[in-house]
């Protein structure tokens, strides 16, 4: 029998489990958020010494509380964000239970609901809300043969220069991590070696506004869900010393040499595409559409910003760009690291029920999946662009909640616990 039982379990306590918490709260439905480490614990444990929020702390937070002790246009340390997610599941009173594992969930058979099973007991719950996030399993290509080099890690895994061997590294990945990363291993004076595929680079900050207000402003942070399988779009986009757009022009004028994409190892040589020059000019096009929108919604609305012509002129390629390396012989080049940060696969082993593909994607619609109970949150893309970010996860949250108010008012129709209660309305 079930040690205890709630009506609904959330798995996990980040940002998407406090969100979550919140709502079920003002809905008065009774819950438990489950957390096998501390509230927030990837950003603590899983993330470089030096990183902080890619969002200023005005936009990049929930909307019941500012960052203590941050400006509005800074950018939140990882502890600092941690800890405000920690102070705010306390504000709102969320019961999270950490350090326990949930080990299983299987729905019940003859009757509604699942048995949870944690490291510490079983639950019975009416629902289930799988608040893990996107970033559960590092993902490494099997690309280059153990031992080749001295050290290969995750971009999970790295903290500092200090903890890599001495010699050149190669940086394998150009969305937000990798090009920090990078930066700061040739800041360190290493050799860096940065291995560039398609992305999206914003402008930090353009005509006095940054990107995330200009996103905002647009229209572009409500874009809906791509087709499946475009989901992904990796963003080179950073907040490190006060925040600043990357430009790989000057990237490579630092000394970091680019390359194409990964494909490839044999014998101690590594082989790269020929798309570099591709993926850079992708890269500005996206840049620059950004930059000509921002200049019609200037015009159109009569603001008064400030012109930025020069932030339009891309300077020349660099050799790097104009004539790339394909190959990289690493104990020639004096390679002894590589960094990987190509992303994470989620990993819902623990979640035993019928709503996955055949790639192991959950099958949902807004969070809400088709396995009847059973949720999602934290997800890019759950239901637009800013699903994945702090601010777009609370108002998916909010929507999530709705859904599981209204189930809970219909299975209690005709029972003794409480009539059918009113539609909750959907929200954006």
């Amino acid at each position: 029998m079930p040690s205890e039982e709630t009506e609904v379990v959330v798995v996990g306590a980040g940002q998407a489990g406090v969100a979550m918490s919140e709502h079920l709260g003002a809905h008065g439905i009774p819950h438990i958020v489950l957390e096998r480490h501390r509230v927030a614990e990837r950003w603590r444990s899983e993330r470089w010494d030096s990183l902080v929020a890619n969002g200023p702390a005005w936009h990049d937070r929930f909307p019941g509380m500012e960052f203590p002790g941050v400006a509005p246009d800074a950018f939140a340390s990882k502890e600092q964000v941690a800890d405000y997610f920690a102070a705010y599941a306390e504000k709102i009173g969320a019961p999270v239970r950490c350090g326990v594992d949930v080990t299983s969930v299987r729905r019940h058979t003859g009757r509604p609901g699942f048995l949870v099973e944690t490291s510490e007991g079983s639950i019975d719950a009416r629902f289930v809300v799988a608040a893990t996030g996107p970033f559960q399993r590092p993902v490494i290509p099997p690309v280059v043969a153990d031992g080749a080099v001295s050290a290969q890690i995750h971009s999970s895994g790295y903290r500092n220069p200090d903890q890599l061997p001495e010699g050149a590294v190669l940086v394998v990945g150009a969305g937000s991590s990798g090009v920090q990363i990078a930066d700061e291993l040739r800041r360190s004076g290493r050799r860096v070696f940065l291995s560039v595929g398609p992305h999206d680079r914003p402008p930090r900050e353009y005509r006095g506004r940054d990107f995330c207000w200009w996103l905002g402003v647009l229209g572009l942070w409500d874009a809906q869900t791509p087709a499946r399988g475009a989901e992904h779009v990796t963003i080179a986009v950073s907040g490190a010393r006060g925040g600043h757009t990357v430009d790989f022009r000057a990237l490579a004028d630092s000394g970091i040499e680019l390359v194409g994409m990964t494909a490839a190892f044999d014998d101690g040589v590594l082989r790269f595409a020929p798309d570099l020059a591709v993926n850079i000019a992708l890269g500005d096009e996206k840049y620059l559409g950004l930059l000509r929108a921002a200049d019609a919604y200037v015009e159109r609305n009569g603001l008064d910003l400030p012109e930025e012509p020069q932030a339009h002129i891309l300077g020349p390629d660099p050799d790097c760009v104009t004539a790339p390396r394909l190959e990289l012989d690493l104990a020639e080049a004096g390679v002894t690291s590589i960094v990987w940060a190509t992303g994470f696969a989620a990993d819902y082993t623990w979640l035993h029920v019928d709503t996955f593909d055949e790639r192991g994607r959950p099958d949902q619609a807004r969070g809400v999946s088709r396995e009847p109970g059973v949720y999602f949150l934290g997800l890019p893309w759950l239901s637009r662009r800013g699903s994945a970010f702090i601010w777009g996860v609370w108002h998916d949250a909010r929507y999530v909640a709705d859904h599981i108010a209204t189930r809970r008012g219909y299975l209690a129709y005709g029972t003794a616990d409480q009539p059918v209660a009113a539609r909750a309305t959907p929200t954006n």
